[in-house]
């Protein structure tokens, strides 16, 4: 928990001296599975009083699940929908909506209507993808161990479900880490 909140101390630091420059900044909080990403979200959440949207809406469709992309490092998401979505509208300061997809129910949810703020934060793994790069006034990467990770995806998840992430999902994140170096890349890495 103290770890979180040396995290949530800094990055509250560096908005503060961002927002001296600009009135609508995007923040990305890219990372592992199980790192941490939306509880740090949650925690700046309550420091900002921000917008939080959470990258796992944008998960592919499953018509949209072809071989070839998923193949491709940092495919996985629908990144052209979240950019013209999302992260156009936000850069531009207008109003938008956007509907969720439910892994669950392998479906688009109801709309949901958003008003950019002086705070916007991006969360989940994929956020920092190359297309949706240059939107984002800092980015942020969360790490941590392979023994932890299993431990918090084994806790949250169930037994049953770690061993699709570890099989299937975490090998997806890991690949598009590894290929477009993001932890290197980003402006703050934390290990959780």
């Amino acid at each position: 928990m103290r770890i979180m909140q040396n995290i949530v101390t800094s990055i509250t630091e560096m908005i503060h001296q961002l927002s001296k420059e600009k009135k609508n900044l995007i923040i990305a909080i890219d990372g592992r599975c199980a790192a941490g990403k939306t509880t740090l979200a949650a925690q700046l959440q309550e420091v900002f009083s921000c917008n939080v949207i959470h990258m796992d809406h944008f998960f592919l469709r499953t018509e949209q699940r072809t071989e070839e992309r998923l193949n491709t490092p940092g495919e996985n998401i629908d990144h052209e929908r979240f950019l013209e979505e999302v992260l156009v509208p936000l850069r531009t300061g207008n109003s938008f909506t956007y509907r969720p997809y439910d892994c669950r129910k392998q479906r688009l949810s109801e709309e949901i209507m958003t008003e950019p703020k002086a705070v916007n934060i991006i969360e989940g793994s994929y956020s920092c993808h190359s297309a949706l790069w240059e939107y984002y006034d800092l980015r942020v990467f969360l790490t941590v161990s392979q023994e932890e990770q299993l431990r918090r995806i084994i806790h949250r998840d169930g037994t049953e479900k770690a061993e699709i992430f570890k099989n299937k999902w975490i090998p997806l994140e890991e690949y598009y880490f590894s290929s477009y170096e993001i932890d290197k890349r980003c402006d703050f890495c934390f290990e959780t």
